[in-house]
């Protein structure tokens, strides 16, 4: 009879894994965090102004078109929709469609529609800039046009940079060759970017075409 071992009966221990969190995820939170206290002080620009001349805000706020302000709204929050399903297909290691239906679609199908609608977004702000500086209200016309164009200006750049980030991550899916984690990453992390700048905006038409 073969003789039994004591290495033979005892398990052998098992290297505890860790799951550390992606760095360049961590990194784009931590940086998103510091745009949130960006914002926050372009936020407390208006409202201190606001404070101060509250009959010139009741006066220049009369000119905004909310229903095309909403319209545009409505068109920048289905982009993080559109972006979030992006994303999931991204998940899956998905970069291109397998038909023409929508559920079939990749990540560069929905990044896609997901620029258009930013970009249609970034266009009508910048035809409601040209209807306000037609009627008066520019950047150094009064603490008004100061404060919507510092705003809403620096929110438009941002939704610019993310439409040019889109660009980046959708051809890098058609560079490579297998499309995998890495490039799934990098679609996770815009769209990080892209539902903060959407939230940010969500913010400010409230409180520039709402709030009373």
């Amino acid at each position: 009879m073969g003789c039994v071992t004591a290495t033979s009966i005892i398990p052998k221990a098992t290297t505890p894994t860790l799951n550390r969190p992606n760095t360049v995820a961590v990194g784009t939170i931590v940086w998103l965090g510091s745009e949130v206290m960006f914002f926050a002080g372009l936020f407390a620009i208006y409202f201190t102004l606001r404070s101060m001349a509250p009959e010139l805000w009741d006066f220049e706020t009369s000119k905004h078109n909310f229903t095309f302000a909403l319209i545009n709204t409505l068109i920048l929050v289905s982009s993080s929709l559109t972006c979030q399903f992006g994303v999931f297909a991204a998940e899956r290691l998905q970069n291109r469609s397998t038909g023409w239906k929508p559920n079939q679609w990749g990540m560069v199908e929905w990044f896609f529609l997901t620029y258009a609608l930013g970009a249609i977004f970034v266009s009508g702000q910048v035809w409601e800039y040209a209807t306000l500086v037609s009627e008066g209200v520019t950047l150094s016309s009064n603490a008004y046009g100061s404060a919507f164009y510092l705003t809403t200006g620096f929110h438009g750049l941002h939704v610019t940079a993310g439409l040019v980030a889109f660009l980046l991550v959708i051809g890098r899916a058609f560079a490579v060759k297998t499309f995998g984690h890495k490039e799934a990453t990098s679609a996770i992390v815009v769209s990080y970017y892209w539902h903060f700048v959407d939230v940010v905006w969500i913010g400010l038409f409230f409180v520039i075409y709402v709030l009373k």
